[in-house]
């Protein structure tokens, strides 16, 4: 098996890491300190479950790769409209695109049987961007339950989890997820292959939807939001109407807001990815965590004015940081 990592950061770089120690070969795609690190000492895992060293070719250019059989996009969603001349060298007929990202993707409408199958989001894939440049037939849905950042370049904190759920848009159980998932098990990862994906993006969504956008609005951890009586209530309300839209689309996702909560304080201080990139003055991943749920609520006809209210408050805080980059 070849596997490509587009976008080798802190989850991307674990994940090649795993893979190379399961003897796949793998290429990772990165760039600046990070790729110097990368080509120097390879990827050096620091984990409460073993550190490790892996080996894997590194490279800032697709080309000198090509062909795979996997590529795993690490980047944010945000990119996706651009990766385009990216991925092109490193496709053949079956090269499928798992996408390791937060929030709704691209191709969640795709072969959903009902009657939105078929519907483009415009805040995911505004004028089709993103589908012209990541084939709706080769995605394979991922969602991420590890936290890893860099500490260094070339170098992975683990910091808990290490599952990637992994699923196809139509449903059931497929060869080339099986394959894939076998050799991230190999590696040392979880990689259960999900007959209805979209309940595991709905799950994770529920806590990414709430905690991301208010812990950029207040600086807080997850811990410090939960601890808070009024945006524990906050965070419940908008989980509340979050599973309201899920289920109007026909998910099913199996967990009460409480035991949601439960799991996210349990987190304790950690900082999102998004408070991560308010604080490193870069965009905040918010299309696809926040707009895209009030895109789909507008949809079907769900009401759900506190996500329309957090929706806006944390655009306008995403416009100042862009304005002042």
């Amino acid at each position: 098996m070849k596997v490509a990592v587009l976008g080798a950061g802190a989850i991307g770089a674990y994940v090649g890491a795993a893979l190379c120690r399961a003897g796949v070969e793998v290429h990772l795609v990165a760039r600046g300190p990070h790729l110097a690190a990368l080509r120097a000492k390879g990827v050096e895992v620091v984990s409460p479950r073993g550190d490790f060293v892996a080996h894997p070719h590194a490279t800032d250019d697709p080309s000198q790769i090509g062909p795979v059989d996997h590529v795993v996009l690490g980047v944010k969603a945000h990119s996706y409209a651009s990766m385009g001349p990216l991925v092109a060298p490193l496709l053949h007929e079956g090269t499928t695109l798992i996408a390791a990202q937060n929030g709704i993707p691209w191709w969640y409408f795709h072969r959903l049987a009902g009657p939105y199958e078929g519907t483009r989001l415009e805040s995911v894939d505004p004028g089709g961007a993103v589908t012209a440049a990541l084939p709706l037939d080769r995605a394979i849905g991922c969602v991420v339950y590890a936290a890893t950042e860099l500490s260094a370049p070339g170098v992975v904190q683990h910091l808990e989890g290490t599952r990637f759920s992994i699923g196809e848009p139509a449903g059931g159980v497929s060869q080339r997820c099986t394959e894939f998932a076998e050799a991230m098990v190999a590696g040392g990862l979880k990689c259960p292959v999900e007959p209805d994906i979209r309940n595991d993006i709905w799950i994770k969504l529920m806590g990414n939807i709430a905690f991301n956008p208010l812990s950029a609005l207040t600086r807080a951890t997850m811990a410090g939001i939960c601890r808070h009586p009024g945006t524990r209530a906050l965070v419940a309300t908008m989980m509340e109407e979050t599973l309201d839209v899920a289920t109007r689309v026909g998910a099913t996702p199996e967990i009460s807001v409480e035991r949601r909560l439960a799991g996210a304080e349990r987190t304790g201080e950690h900082k999102t990815s998004t408070l991560q990139d308010l604080e490193r003055g870069r965009p905040m991943e918010l299309d696809v965590l926040l707009s895209a749920v009030v895109e789909i609520a507008d949809l079907t006809g769900a009401d759900v004015p506190t996500l329309r209210s957090i929706t806006a408050l944390a655009d306008l805080l995403n416009q100042e940081v862009a304005a002042a980059s």
